[in-house]
């Protein structure tokens, strides 16, 4: 073995991390066509931190995303069809095709939402992980926010309130380096967002988003001290995005063939497929079966957002306030 992930382990890795991206090109081409109301900002590319992150968190645990959430939502347990009914706006969606892209939530399995505030995540996990301190049990929160919300005061008090109350919380900085079309070299004052943890007396870690093993590993030993009383840590995970920050946007801010060459030479899934299967540990039918099963998959989620109901006008005004 490569590592001291056990073989269903893998295969868990991959279908979460293929779902992500057979559900995300899908998204990108059907977007195209003028169906699907509203924006949408795809998560392809940076596939190995949510997967990596959220392997190791339970049920009980909970997170908080961003704008471009998906592949949190995917790798947290929240159901692709029902995601993929939000996306096109219909009753059976996820938050019955009133939230959106942007707004995809699921209580049930600790998804406190996307979120269309950027750094908006940190003071929720605050709240979460406050809540699982004094319940005492050992459930944490993990906020993921981008370079962006890297310079928000709200990711800044919500650092510093988790160290001061020793909360058991974990922000995951995914710098995929560009705010909308500002790069990060331009906009964030120092090289490593991860930097600025020793400002909030908590470790700050920096790793490579292309490596799935590598997001796990750092991750793992993050979310073990949050759960044993250790306090917030600060992960930076440096990685990119395959698509515009929204649909739409023609990304003349990058180089020209700068996707084109991180698809060929850094994609996560192709690093994951090569490292298990020179290992020995899975093998190409295993890797395949499972594209051709995520592929059918996505299919059907389509063809059945698609003949779905949209939410009627009597719903409009449903789902307003929650009753307690």
């Amino acid at each position: 073995m490569t590592t001291t992930l056990n073989r269903e382990d893998l295969l868990r890795a991959y279908r979460t991390m293929r779902t992500i991206r057979e559900f995300e090109e899908r998204v990108h081409t059907d977007f195209a066509s003028g169906e699907i109301p509203g924006f949408v900002h795809l998560y392809a590319g940076e596939e190995a931190s949510a997967t990596g992150v959220c392997m190791h968190l339970e049920r009980k645990d909970y997170i908080a995303s961003t704008h471009r959430g998906h592949g949190h939502c995917i790798a947290k347990g929240v159901d692709p069809v029902g995601m993929m009914a939000e996306i096109w706006g219909k009753a059976t969606g996820t938050c019955k095709g009133k939230g959106g892209s942007m707004h995809i939530a699921d209580l049930s399995v600790g998804m406190l939402g996307a979120n269309g505030i950027v750094g908006g995540g940190g003071p929720l996990i605050c709240g979460t992980a406050l809540a699982g301190k004094l319940k005492a049990d050992q459930s944490v929160g993990v906020c993921f926010f981008g370079d962006g919300a890297s310079n928000q005061g709200t990711i800044f008090e919500a650092m510093n309130l988790a160290t001061v109350w020793n909360l058991p919380a974990i922000f995951v900085a995914e710098n995929n380096g560009y705010a909308e079309a500002t790069a990060s070299n331009f906009s964030v004052a120092c090289d490593n967002i991860a930097d600025r943890a020793s400002a909030f007396g908590m470790p700050g870690v920096i790793v490579d988003g292309f490596d799935f093993f590598a997001v796990h590993e750092a991750a793992g030993e993050a979310i073990e001290r949050a759960r044993n009383g250790g306090g917030p840590t600060l992960l930076e995970v440096k990685l990119s995005r395959y698509f515009g920050h929204f649909e739409g946007d023609q990304q003349t801010y990058r180089a020209p063939g700068e996707v084109q060459k991180l698809r060929e030479t850094r994609d996560c899934l192709l690093q994951f497929r090569r490292r298990v299967t020179a290992s020995g540990d899975l093998t190409h039918d295993q890797l395949d079966a499972i594209d051709a099963d995520i592929k059918a998959l996505i299919d059907d989620s389509v063809v059945r957002a698609k003949a779905d109901p949209k939410p009627a006008a009597a719903d409009l005004m449903t789902d307003v306030y929650v009753s307690y």
